[in-house]
């Protein structure tokens, strides 16, 4: 699986183990979600090792079905690249995490795949974080499929892609979950 095929799931988990419950680990949750449905995941844990950070992505790259972007970092074992809003673009298939409605223009101009547009709502994983951006953003005349990210759960995802997202991206509420394979089921049902 990769960005070059054109398809951009609907359901983007974003990583940040730090936020796992005490004793669950990164690749037993990310294996879970996949199981439940989940077709891709940023890697971003951005404060590991090279090395370790690299084994990470590469042993969640062998996971069956599993699009694997690695964020920030070109790595070898990933499907594609997510860049922060003021990286320039590489030479691979890429996503753009944005907060304007103008970086998605520019990232769409740049050749991105996908755009992640946040925060779309109040978030605990960044509490403050904002101006929450304008709905109607979602919806924009930009070309590009966009995720709605920041504060995302079961019970907001639909307002989402009813205000024009393609899909969502989320990190918290399946980070945080006693049960991360559950949230996932609950936001796919949502997204079909």
């Amino acid at each position: 699986m990769s960005l070059d095929g054109g398809v951009v799931p609907r359901l983007m988990l974003l990583t940040d183990r730090s936020q796992l419950r005490l004793g669950r680990g990164l690749v037993r949750t990310v294996r879970e979600c996949a199981a439940a449905g989940l077709e891709a995941v940023v890697v971003r844990e951005h404060d590991l090792p090279p090395e370790s950070r690299a084994a990470l992505v590469a042993e969640l790259a062998t996971v069956d079905g599993l699009l694997v972007i690695s964020s920030r970092l070109p790595d070898p074992s990933a499907h594609g690249l997510h860049l922060a809003a003021d990286q320039p673009p590489p030479s691979t298939r890429w996503g753009r995490s944005c907060h304007t409605e103008d970086e998605v223009r520019r990232a769409a101009a740049e050749g991105a795949a996908y755009a992640t547009l946040s925060p779309y709502a109040a978030s605990s994983s960044k509490p403050g974080y904002g101006p929450r951006v304008d709905p109607r953003a979602f919806g924009g005349d930009h070309g590009l499929p966009v995720l709605a990210l920041g504060g995302i759960d079961a019970d907001n995802a639909r307002a989402a892609i009813e205000a024009g997202a393609h899909g969502v991206a989320v990190m918290g509420c399946v980070m945080r979950a006693t049960d991360p394979a559950a949230v996932v089921t609950a936001l796919l049902e949502v997204l079909r």
